[in-house]
């Protein structure tokens, strides 16, 4: 559109939404994007996305977890793990329009474990011992005033308790911190089995090289094999192998959709339990505790340290994930870490979700259903779901539509995941959310000439147990590093 800049004409950039936006049809190196284009975006009063999300509303689940059967609990961490590699957005905000690509993403979009590696050795050397090029953990850094038997299971951390990591945000709780540490042994235990047979004189840029090379595509190798079919589905994790992506086609580069960062990569907000254990037989901690929740300081008490059998299958006794669906657990909907000032609405994951989707001039879920062929009577179903979850709430009105991110949560609960025997419901993304959660992360990974799909298709593993390779096998491996 012309700007009109005569008098009595002035310039209402809201305008060009509804004509061409800019951030629709671009993409721009750095920065988000959209997979789906030239469609008009849902808009609902927001009086109405507060009342969804708030506490005691709707969406609100309680304090009791209604568990999965085959999800662990860790799968959740993991892909929170996932989200800090690929995105970090700084820059929008809930008080205007948020242009996708005018936002700066400042990670990578590509699993490149940029969040544990950093920018490398030489740009931030602090993250690596001074010897060789292993990465620092709380022991071989010698963590100030924990003591030896805390600090092996903790991260690298400066005087201040700050943890020296390549993104702050995997420190955010204890189960996503242990995480990055368990990313740092394993990628330690590689560099030692390469440090040794190289031989009295080893290269260590080699070496971090090559070791980085095989944490990575291992790394990427679970994402694809068993992240993706346990929340996604195995069958349209198949269909986006065998068949290729649909939906997210980058023209030039790969790039963040909104649709998947805004709406369905939230999906892990319903799966999130009230309580958790951090080991066997151990004491049952509230989400946000000290002990679990209330991160960014180092660990304190052996209660805090993580048993990875009670978070991942190693013999099917591990904690399940609460069911995917439009409930979120009390304790996210009255966030204990935000800011006195901040407006009471916004101390609601779920609201703050809501009102960045529509920030974000995201179409309805239903919009984008249809854009992906989905079955009128499917999404008709979804919809008939959420009206009558928020029929008790004389404000929600949801005539123009349901949000995506909502729109997700909730054909998850009626539709559930497609496995090779069938539908799974609660128990992963339905149709719409699994194919974009599954065809960006893929996509990501075939866009990248580094990673083992866009590299060297027919790698397999070579650790492990030797027929697959999975977070059991790679935790086990990060245990016996214990420097």
């Amino acid at each position: 559109m012309k700007n009109f800049h005569h008098h009595g004409l002035k310039e209402m950039p809201q305008l060009a939404y509804m004509c061409s936006h800019q951030s629709i049809d671009e993409e721009r190196t750095g920065r988000f994007g959209r997979m789906f284009s030239g469609h008009p975006p849902l808009f609902l009063n927001p009086k109405v996305l507060t009342e969804m999300g708030q506490k005691g509303g709707p969406m609100d689940g309680g304090v009791t977890d209604n568990h999965t059967q085959s999800v662990p609990l860790g799968m959740v961490y993991l892909g929170q793990f996932i989200d800090h590699d690929i995105t970090l957005d700084t820059t929008s905000s809930f008080g205007g329009i948020n242009e996708a690509i005018e936002i700066e993403n400042f990670r990578t979009p590509a699993l490149d474990m940029d969040c544990v590696f950093g920018e490398g050795p030489e740009d931030e050397p602090f993250l690596y011992a001074t010897d060789s090029l292993r990465l620092l953990t709380g022991e071989t850094n010698n963590n100030i005033g924990q003591g030896k038997a805390l600090e092996k299971h903790d991260l690298p951390r400066n005087g201040t308790g700050k943890a020296l990591i390549g993104d702050a945000r995997n420190d955010e709780n204890r189960i996503v911190s242990q995480l990055q540490l368990a990313f740092i042994r394993f990628y330690n235990q590689i560099y030692n089995s390469i440090e040794t047979a190289s031989g009295a004189h080893p290269d260590h840029k080699k070496i971090y090289e090559a070791a980085r090379k095989q944490t990575t595509w291992h790394y990427q190798w679970i994402v694809v094999n068993e992240f993706l079919p346990t929340m996604c589905g195995e069958v349209v994790v198949d269909k986006i192998l065998g068949r290729g992506r649909e939906f997210y086609k980058p023209c030039n580069r790969p790039f963040i959709p909104v649709e998947f960062s805004v709406g369905s990569y939230r999906f892990g907000h319903s799966m999130i339990t009230q309580k958790v254990y951090m080991q066997s037989g151990g004491d049952t901690f509230d989400l946000f505790s000290s002990n679990v929740g209330m991160g960014f300081q180092p660990i304190k008490s052996s209660k805090q340290v993580i048993d990875w059998d009670q978070f991942f299958d190693f013999d099917g006794s591990y904690q399940r994930a609460s069911k995917l669906d439009l409930k979120l657990p009390s304790a996210l909907l009255d966030l204990p870490f935000i800011e006195d000032n901040t407006p009471e609405h916004l101390h609601s994951l779920a609201t703050r979700n809501l009102m960045r989707s529509q920030s974000f001039l995201l179409p309805s879920g239903e919009i984008i259903a249809e854009c992906m062929s989905r079955d009128a009577g499917e999404i008709e179903q979804v919809r008939n779901y959420v009206v009558n979850e928020m029929s008790a709430y004389s404000n929600v009105d949801l005539d123009a539509g349901i949000p995506l991110w909502a729109y997700v949560l909730a054909e998850a609960a009626v539709i559930g995941r497609e496995d090779k025997d069938g539908f799974k419901l609660g128990e992963g993304l339905g149709p719409v959310g699994g194919r974009i959660t599954a065809e960006v992360i893929i996509g990501l990974l075939e866009w990248d000439n580094n990673s083992f799909l866009g590299q060297d298709r027919n790698w397999q593993p070579n650790l492990g147990n030797g027929t697959d390779f999975s977070m059991k096998e790679l935790l086990t491996l990060s245990k016996a590093f214990l420097l």
